[in-house]
C-alpha cells in the first residue's frame, strides 16, 4: 500500500512540474516581488515603476515589454520590445530573448496562474507576481 501512495505521490509531482504546463501561464502582466541573487541575496519590491507583459503565441515565439500602469486598466509603454522563444530543454522551459543589442537566455523555475520564477544565465532569480490593475471607481 505504501509504494502505491509512493507512485501516486510521484506521478501527481512530475506532472505539476511538468515544463510544458508552465507555457499557459506567462502570457500576461508581471510585477516583480523579489529578486534572489547568486550570493543569496535577497531584495524585495513593494512598490514597481513598470511591469512586464509577456505575450507568446501557439508557436512559443512572442516579446516582453516594459510598461508603466496607469490608472483604469491604462499602460503606457516605448515601441521597444524583446523578442522571446520558448523552447522545451532538457526538461526545462528556456526563454530565449533577443534585442537589437543583446541575447541571452532564462530558465522558466515555476509559473502558475498567480506566480513566476526564473533564473538567469548569472544565476539570478526572479520571482515575479500577476500584477493586479489599479481600478478607481467614480461614483
Amino acid at each position: 500500500m505504501r509504494k502505491i501512495i509512493l507512485i501516486c505521490f510521484a506521478v501527481i509531482m512530475s506532472c505539476s512540474n511538468n515544463p510544458e504546463n508552465y507555457i499557459e501561464h506567462l502570457n500576461g502582466y508581471w510585477e516583480i516581488q523579489e529578486v534572489i541573487l547568486s550570493d543569496g541575496t535577497k531584495r524585495q519590491y513593494s512598490i514597481n515603476e513598470t511591469i512586464d507583459f509577456i505575450q507568446l503565441n501557439d508557436s512559443l515565439k512572442g516579446f516582453r515589454k516594459k510598461m508603466k500602469p496607469g490608472i483604469n486598466d491604462t499602460y503606457y509603454t516605448s515601441d521597444d520590445a524583446e523578442a522571446i522563444t520558448a523552447k522545451i530543454e532538457d526538461n526545462k522551459l528556456n526563454l530565449y530573448y533577443t534585442t537589437l543589442y543583446s541575447n541571452w537566455k532564462e530558465t522558466v523555475l515555476e509559473a502558475s496562474k498567480d506566480q513566476l520564477k526564473v533564473l538567469n544565465e548569472n544565476n539570478v532569480v526572479y520571482l515575479y507576481k500577476r500584477y493586479q490593475p489599479i481600478n478607481l471607481e467614480i461614483e
